[in-house]
C-alpha cells in the first residue's frame, strides 16, 4: 500500500500555489485546504486570525482527511503543519513571473464577490509581491526558505510554473 500523501506547498503571493494544488488534489483526490480562507477574521478591514484559531480549523481539517494538500504563504501556520506532513513543496518563482502570474489570476469567488471588486486590489497585490525578498515577517522569502531548508522529509522547490506542471507526486 502507498504512503498517504500529505502535502505542504508554500511560497510568494501569485507563485501558483492555488493553481497548483487544485491541480494535485484533483489528479491524486486529495483534500484540499487554501490556508487564505482560514488566516483571516470576516472583517473590514480584515484582520488576522488568532493562531490558535486557525488551528482549531487546521486540526479539525486533519481529523477529517488522510490524505490532503494544504496551501499558502503564511509560514506560522505552515509550521503547524510541517510534523503531520511528508512532503513540500516550495514555489519559488522570480517576483516577475508572479506579477505575471497575479495579473492573470482568474476570478476567485471564494475571496472576492466579484472579479472587478478582486482586480482594484491588484495594485496593492503587486506591490505586496515586489516586498517578498525584502519582508522579514510569516509571509517572507526568508520565513519560506528557512522552512524549506529545515525540512526534513521529501521536498521540492520549483522555480517555474512549468516545472510545477511536470510534478509526479513522490
Amino acid at each position: 500500500m502507498s504512503k498517504a500523501k500529505k502535502i505542504i506547498v508554500f511560497g510568494n503571493s501569485g507563485s501558483g500555489k492555488s493553481t497548483f494544488a487544485k491541480s494535485i488534489s484533483k489528479r491524486d483526490s486529495l483534500s484540499h485546504l487554501d490556508l487564505d480562507l482560514i488566516a483571516w477574521k470576516k472583517t473590514n478591514p480584515p484582520e488576522r486570525m488568532e493562531i490558535k484559531d486557525s488551528k482549531e480549523i487546521i486540526d479539525k481539517f486533519l481529523a477529517e482527511n488522510d490524505q490532503w494538500i494544504v496551501e499558502g504563504c503564511y509560514s506560522d501556520l505552515i509550521e503547524l503543519l510541517i510534523p503531520e506532513s511528508n512532503q513540500a513543496i516550495f514555489m519559488d518563482l522570480s517576483i516577475d513571473d508572479c506579477i505575471a502570474n497575479a495579473k492573470n489570476r482568474p476570478w476567485e469567488p471564494h475571496k472576492y464577490n466579484s472579479k472587478s471588486e478582486q482586480d482594484a486590489n491588484l495594485s496593492m497585490l503587486i506591490n505586496w509581491i515586489k516586498d517578498y525578498e525584502n519582508r522579514e515577517d510569516t509571509f517572507s522569502r526568508k520565513a519560506h526558505l528557512e522552512i524549506f531548508n529545515q525540512y526534513t522529509g521529501d521536498k521540492v522547490q520549483f522555480k517555474s510554473n512549468v516545472d510545477s506542471m511536470n510534478y509526479t507526486s513522490m
